[in-house]
């Protein structure tokens, strides 16, 4: 159809301009829409000093999902931070670390298949992060529900027997057990499926789409993040996250006191999560 006066050209620019404004809108949207406040006990404490109080508790964790993006960044992050006295990692493979800041780091290799057979693996941890996760390009229907529900909830379960108090869950944004997508409803299953474990302290962190290079090769993924770096530059809470706000958020969120059970933090938490620190430096 052609608009009367209107060329193909100037056509084709209105429809363009008028596409950009509607999508411009949408992350406006997304951007500003309140999630509700953040839900955590106190923002104006000094995150440094409750960073200091934590080390003197000599807590131990475990980390599953080590090799992944997230994974990795964490536990540089937690090596560094020298927040628990112990880290264990807890994997398909053995890992290899050159740097010598990780060799007191555990590694118990299991096989996700049979995990009843390594209980012991998630014994005697007071913290756990879970950052496993596949894709359905990657492993298929079967292999997606088998990894980011039956792996996770199975570790979940094991770690509350081994007296786990405070479990940590990377989901995604968008996660419910009630969508008709399979990525988001999985999510959102596993997320209520834990919570019904009843740990001391369960925290919930639903990100955006990740913004890092992937060591592995997914053309798709890599074309997308850098079609997004100006709207995560222009509207930088809306759809992404970076790996390192990510990572910044589970690791303040940790030292914080709680005052639920369940903390859920959609991707505007996250993002002002991670800030913690920084704001009490201004």
């Amino acid at each position: 159809m052609k608009l009367p006066g209107v060329s193909g050209c100037n056509l084709c620019v209105f429809l363009l301009s008028t596409l950009v404004l509607c999508l411009a809108y949408l992350l406006h949207h997304l951007e500003n829409s309140d999630p509700g406040p953040l839900p955590i006990s106190s923002m104006s404490q000094d995150i440094n000093n409750l960073r200091e109080m934590y080390k003197t508790l000599n807590k131990s964790c475990f980390i599953l999902g080590a090799s992944g993006e997230t994974g990795k960044v964490l536990l540089k992050e937690i090596v560094e931070s020298k927040l628990f006295a112990k880290v264990t990692l807890i994997g398909r493979r053995k890992l290899t670390f050159e740097d010598p800041s990780y060799e007191n780091v555990v590694q118990e290799i299991v096989d996700f298949e049979k995990l009843d057979e390594y209980a012991a693996a998630f014994q005697g941890h007071d913290v756990g992060f879970c950052c496993l996760g596949t894709t359905r390009a990657k492993a298929g229907v079967e292999g997606f529900i088998r990894v980011d529900h039956d792996y996770v909830l199975k570790s979940a379960q094991l770690a509350k027997a081994g007296r786990c108090t405070h479990f940590n869950l990377e989901s995604s944004k968008g996660a419910d057990k009630d969508s008709s997508i399979l990525y988001t409803k999985i999510k959102g299953q596993v997320e209520a499926e834990i919570e019904e474990l009843d740990f001391d302290r369960y925290s919930i962190f639903r990100p955006g789409v990740l913004m890092c290079d992937r060591e592995e090769s997914r053309p798709m993924e890599w074309m997308t993040r850098k079609l997004l770096i100006p709207v995560a530059y222009m509207f930088p809470t809306a759809i992404t996250t970076p790996m390192s706000v990510l990572v910044k958020a589970i690791m303040n969120n940790v030292v914080l006191p709680a005052d639920k059970k369940m903390e859920l933090f959609h991707n505007k938490h996250i993002h002002e999560l991670s800030k913690l620190g920084e704001t009490k430096a201004k």
